[in-house]
């Protein structure tokens, strides 16, 4: 699927030269100038991909000096970003495929399952309504990433092809997708990430050691009207995984 973003399409035809070594480790870039009339698009846009890069941790600015390859990080990077919604499919394939790996995942729903009351307070429903619950174990190459636990009230999709994620015709989709073909338009995510403690289950799943620091994210989807129709608890094993999060800034 084509980017809709076009410093999204620099960043990829940029990230593509330096994994294919165009550019040596510690090796100055060429300017901003010079990439915006190689793609054909203006400064800001160039600039915004290297920066996107940066973030990434293939790049590093130096002051007064320019843009330079980074050396490769022992710890990979996530990028939490709003773009990553708007791909079609499913966000973490895409996040995996931008850094030459394959993402796949297991999963596994249950229908039916009385919502307990923390996460009826993060979907605005009555403790015990009805709610599908989908527990997800995230795969980079086959390694694992992260660990997810979806909640999605059933008032919202009780008899519609969508009701089990992993099922029907937009098995494998995002949450943002799917609720789309039923007529429900997300259009706010939340994300609260808190450090913690890797239990016995998590440890185990992860491929890590009991105790060892891991990332929480609280994740809410709210569509248009401000209803929560989504929420999830994501797990990320911090000695692998570093989160970093894209902030759009409104230009005037």
């Amino acid at each position: 699927m084509p980017r809709e973003t076009p410093y999204l399409q620099v960043a990829d035809a940029l990230r593509a030269r330096i994994k294919a070594g165009e550019w040596a480790i510690g090796e100055k870039l060429p300017s901003r100038a010079r990439f915006a009339e190689e793609y054909g698009v203006g400064q800001s846009v160039a600039q915004r991909a290297m920066e996107r890069l940066i973030i990434e941790g293939l790049l590093e600015g130096r002051a007064g000096s320019g843009t330079y390859v980074r050396r490769p990080r022992e710890r990979l990077r996530m990028i939490r970003s709003r773009h990553r919604e708007r791909r079609g499919g499913s966000p973490f394939r895409a996040d995996m495929k931008e850094q030459g790996r394959a993402g796949t995942w297991e999963s596994r729903s249950q229908a039916r399952t009385p919502a307990p009351e923390r996460i009826a307070d993060r979907l605005a429903i009555e403790p015990n309504a009805l709610c599908v619950v989908t527990r997800y174990e995230f795969l980079a190459d086959g390694q694992p990433v992260q660990l997810s636990e979806s909640w999605e009230p059933m008032a919202i999709t009780d008899g519609t092809p969508i009701v089990l994620p992993e099922m029907g015709p937009y098995a494998g989709a995002g949450v943002v997708e799917r609720m789309r073909s039923i007529g429900v338009e997300i259009e706010t995510a939340v994300e609260i990430p808190r450090p913690a403690r890797a239990s016995q289950e998590q440890a185990n799943l992860l491929g890590i050691s009991i105790g060892d620091l891991v990332m929480e994210i609280e994740r809410t989807y709210y569509d248009t009207d401000g209803r929560p129709v989504e929420t999830a608890d994501i797990v990320v094993a911090d000695i692998r995984w570093e989160i970093a999060y894209e902030i759009g800034i409104q230009r005037d």
